[in-house]
């Protein structure tokens, strides 16, 4: 079955009756998981899997990535510690269970340090409020990990990690996604962030050229690097060479090193430009929501933000399949 652009629903990690009804009344059919609270300390088990597809497939949803492992399942790999060739054996046994259950994309990021945020959110329209970072409040930071870890480093350890983890993708029916370093700023905690820009999501692609390598590209995370022409840019590079495998359709307000989270037509880029050039390369994979603001007497999970934003993004595509119709 041949599908076209469309709306996916994401960053939940239980898999509950309620999420599926939600996604479904939504009219989302495809959905991925954020780091699912599974059993196992190091990787992932088949029949816990199995039982994930099963329960998509009987609420006539498709579950199309599983984004992220914890971040212990290969830290040490990311920054190149003893134990790193335990680990990647681990994961190589979880993509290959992945492929055995049926779900085509592991979603991935190479940022041990994880996301950072500053802590007090930014106040949107009417007392909405949203995620925000300030490089100020983080610039005098202890390295996370007790020392420096340079770019050159970084490289040397993902490169070491992709070549042997890519083969098991390909062989396993797996397409890798590699998520933007959030926010983009070059080091953080001590920590170099490789997959910044532009140059180095190039550098990736062009050291792993693979149909099973790709992004998950993060609209919000271009758009910190640098707003519209920097998203767009980047869409028809990668979107044009089909190395774009899902999208995360969020944006920001301002670039690096400052910048706050915002509703998805108040931010730096488009949104019916950038979905329209999607359409125009020939992206034909989904799109999630990501983060969204958080509405009045909303839950922690931000319901009302996300049914804000997919109904935006529905009419969105839409009108751009409407004056763009997929070729006959």
């Amino acid at each position: 079955m041949t599908l076209e652009m469309r709306i996916g629903l994401g960053q939940f990690n239980v898999l509950t009756d309620e999420k599926l009804a939600y996604i479904k009344q939504l009219g989302a059919d495809d959905f991925l998981m954020n780091t699912p609270k599974l059993p196992g300390e190091k990787r992932w088990e088949l029949e816990d899997l199995v039982d994930l597809k099963k329960r998509a497939d009987n609420a006539e949803l498709r579950l199309m990535a599983l984004e992220n492992v914890p971040i212990p399942f290969y830290d040490k790999a990311m920054l190149g510690l003893p134990g790193r060739d335990e680990q990647i054996e681990h994961m190589k046994y979880t993509i290959r269970n992945m492929g055995k259950a049926g779900i085509p994309i592991l979603g991935y990021h190479w940022i041990p340090s994880s996301v950072w945020r500053t802590p007090d959110p930014a106040v949107l329209r009417g007392g909405a409020t949203a995620t925000r970072f300030d490089f100020e409040a983080h610039r005098d930071a202890e390295p996370t990990f007790g020392r420096i870890f340079t770019a050159d480093e970084m490289w040397e350890n993902y490169e070491y990690y992709m070549s042997r983890i890519l083969p098991v993708a390909e062989e396993s029916n797996v397409k890798l996604a590699l998520h933007p370093d959030d926010p983009p700023i070059p080091m953080l905690g001590g920590v170099a962030r490789i997959f910044s820009s532009f140059e180095g999501f190039k550098r990736a692609m062009d050291t792993f050229d693979s149909p099973y390598h790709g992004l998950d590209f993060c609209m919000g995370c271009w758009s910190e690097m640098g707003g519209h022409d920097y998203v767009i840019k980047a869409v028809r590079h990668f979107g044009g060479a089909g190395r774009i495998i899902y999208v995360h359709f969020r944006d920001v307000q301002g670039n690096v090193p400052c910048f706050n989270e915002c509703f998805i037509n108040e931010g730096n880029a488009d949104p019916y430009e950038v979905m329209r050039t999607l359409k125009e390369v020939g992206f034909t994979g989904f799109m999630i929501t990501d983060h969204v603001p958080r509405f009045v007497d909303d839950t922690d999970w931000h319901h009302r933000g996300r049914a804000y934003a997919i109904g935006y993004m529905t009419a969105m595509l839409e009108v751009v399949n409407k004056r763009q119709p997929a070729p006959a």
